[in-house]
């Protein structure tokens, strides 16, 4: 990946982290914890992936997920006016498991802490 893949990526993730925090009005982003974990453009900059780690129920995921693929020609005209590129990538929006991931290992990690302890009094 080259370097201006991977600026671009980052403005990307950010502009569109704040787009979804202070500018999307659906009800159902706002179901759970939304986090855009990465966006990966492709070399051409047409098109971008943007993975979203959700914590909440699966039906509040999906809820999300729908609500952001129906949001994203808003958010490509937001990063039209926002950003200074020739080319805006068009969104396409993906679920991302590894915070959920992440935390499932961190709570087992716990679990194991604790019952090695408990055996060792």
């Amino acid at each position: 990946m080259s370097l201006r893949t991977t600026r671009v990526n980052e403005l990307l993730r950010a502009e569109i982290s704040d787009l979804i925090l202070r500018k999307v009005k659906d009800p159902r982003v706002g179901e759970g914890l939304i986090t855009i974990t990465e966006v990966r453009v492709s070399p051409d900059l047409h098109h971008a992936t943007v993975f979203v780690s959700h914590l909440g129920t699966d039906e509040e995921r999906e809820h999300a997920l729908t609500a952001l693929q129906h949001a994203a020609p808003f958010l490509h005209r937001e990063l039209v006016h926002r950003l200074k590129m020739r080319a805006i990538p068009k969104l396409t929006f993906r679920f991302d498991p590894s915070i959920e991931r992440g935390a499932r290992l961190s709570d087992l990690i716990r679990k194991v802490s604790n019952n090695y302890r408990e055996q060792a009094e």
